[in-house]
């Protein structure tokens, strides 16, 4: 009989700890798309898309500040 670890080490976490992980994101994503929704007052799909207009803001700012930082870095 193979033995298989609830709790994995490493990068995974395992089968409960990636649960643990999915559990936690999607709460977090609740909590932030439940803000936005009460304070614009607008409906949970509405603010699904402005968070993730506000997610994509974010990482094009980031991906031009290391461009300006460190130019031609994917350029491999």
């Amino acid at each position: 009989m193979k033995y298989i670890p609830l709790i994995g080490r490493g990068r995974g976490g395992g089968f409960l700890g990636g649960m643990v992980r999915w559990f936690i994101q999607i709460v977090i994503y609740q909590i932030c798309i439940g803000f936005i929704a009460e304070i614009f007052g607008v409906s949970h799909m509405v603010a699904l898309f402005i968070f993730l207009g506000i997610l994509a803001v974010i990482s094009f700012a980031g991906y031009m500040f290391k461009q300006r930082m460190a130019p031609g870095v994917d350029d491999f």
